[in-house]
């Protein structure tokens, strides 16, 4: 059975595989802006395909086009809590040359890049040098703090609508 584009798109409801177009912002809770995309183009994903945190996918549920909210999401709903064995200390000799390095001098709060087991980037932050050892945070930068979460829902499009052309 042949589906109408034009009723699976903004009338459909936000759940899981739809695809959805949006605008949105990440702030602290204390005001200062993370993130946002309000003065580009949209940002648009299918619901569950992992490129948003569940989160903040979860405060899109049963939206619609034109909808717009502004909620609160706990460190757990948004980049986790602030995990303790995330911490690491190093031998400061394995970081004699990023410390000798005048053109990018690593100090306290630089980002270093290591290899995980997969060969995957893993970027932790220096957190203090002393003469026999390094330590870095290897949490998320936003983890252990509330996110204040804006979106505007520009278009829903329907689970079941694998492409779409749209003529201006």
């Amino acid at each position: 059975m042949p589906c109408n584009p034009t009723n699976s798109i903004n009338q459909s409801i936000i759940e899981p595989g739809t695809q959805v177009f949006l605008h949105f912002s990440l702030a602290l809770n204390s005001g200062e802006l993370v993130d946002s995309n309000f003065e580009g183009q949209p940002a648009n994903f299918r619901l569950g395909d992992g490129s948003m945190l569940p989160g903040f996918e979860e405060s899109l549920l049963g939206l619609k086009a034109g909808a717009e909210i502004e909620i609160l999401l706990s460190p757990e709903q948004a980049f986790g809590v602030v995990n303790p064995g995330n911490y690491h200390r190093f031998p400061i000799a394995k970081f004699q040359i990023l410390l000798e390095d005048d053109l990018i001098p690593t100090e306290v709060g630089s980002v270093v890049s290591f290899k995980d087991m997969g060969g995957f980037d893993l970027p932790g932050v220096v957190t203090e040098i002393n003469d026999k050892t390094i330590s870095v945070d290897f949490n998320h930068p936003l983890a252990g703090k509330e996110i204040v979460f804006r979106a505007s829902i520009i278009a829903v499009v329907a689970a079941d609508v694998q492409s779409l052309e749209v003529k201006l």
